[in-house]
C-alpha cells in the first residue's frame, strides 16, 4: 500500500493507530527509565528538604529526610528526561524505641533530568518544579499533568516505604511504633 493510499483511504487503520496512541498515552511509563532516574530524583528530594523540619532543630531526635516519588508520566527526548512525580518527603527521628514523624510534605512534581556519566546514577537533576500551595494549584496541575496523568488520591505515595527505610537507618525494629515529634 503506498503511503498517500494509507492516509487518505485507510481510515480504520487511522482510527486503529490513533486508539492505539490514547491507549498508550500519558500514563504509560517506561519502567527500565523510570529504575534509572528514581533514585537520582529522590536523593535530590532528600539533599533539598535538609535543613527545613522542626526535627533537625532537636539533636536528641538525630532527624532525617525520607522522600519517595511514584511516577505520573516519564519521556525522554534528545537526552532530558521529563519525570511528572508525586513526591513524599517525611523527616523522621527517633525517640528511644519509637520513630518519631517531625516534618512533610507530599507534591506533585516535574523534574528534568540530563544524561550525565559523571553523574552518580548516569544523571543529573537540572530542574524541579512543584505545585504551588493554596490558589494556582490546580491550574499548575492541568498545566503540567493534564487530564490523564493528574494525580490522584490512589497515586500517593505509600508512607510504609518511607517507615521501613527510617526504622532500619534507626535500627528499629519492623514493628517500632510511629509517633509524633
Amino acid at each position: 500500500m503506498s503511503t498517500s493510499r494509507w492516509l487518505t483511504g485507510g481510515g480504520a487503520s487511522v482510527v486503529l493507530v490513533l486508539t492505539g496512541l490514547w491507549a498508550a498515552g500519558p500514563g504509560r511509563i517506561d519502567r527500565h527509565l523510570w529504575g534509572e532516574v528514581r533514585p537520582v530524583i529522590e536523593a535530590r528530594l532528600v539533599a533539598d528538604e535538609r535543613g527545613s523540619g522542626y526535627g533537625e532543630t532537636v539533636p536528641a531526635l538525630r532527624a532525617r529526610w525520607f522522600c519517595g516519588a511514584e511516577p505520573r508520566d516519564l519521556d525522554e527526548r534528545d537526552g532530558v528526561v521529563r519525570a511528572g512525580v508525586t513526591t513524599r518527603c517525611t523527616e523522621y527521628g527517633v525517640r528511644g524505641t519509637t520513630l518519631v514523624e517531625c516534618s512533610g510534605d507530599e507534591v506533585p512534581q516535574v523534574v528534568r533530568l540530563e544524561r550525565d556519566a559523571a553523574a552518580a546514577g548516569g544523571f543529573r537533576v537540572v530542574s524541579r518544579e512543584q505545585a504551588p500551595d493554596g490558589e494556582g494549584y490546580g491550574a499548575w496541575l492541568a498545566k503540567h499533568f493534564g487530564t490523564l496523568s493528574e494525580p490522584g488520591p490512589d497515586d500517593a505515595v505509600p508512607s510504609a516505604g518511607l517507615e521501613k527505610a527510617a526504622r532500619a537507618h534507626f535500627h528499629l525494629p519492623a514493628s517500632a511504633p510511629v509517633g509524633d515529634c
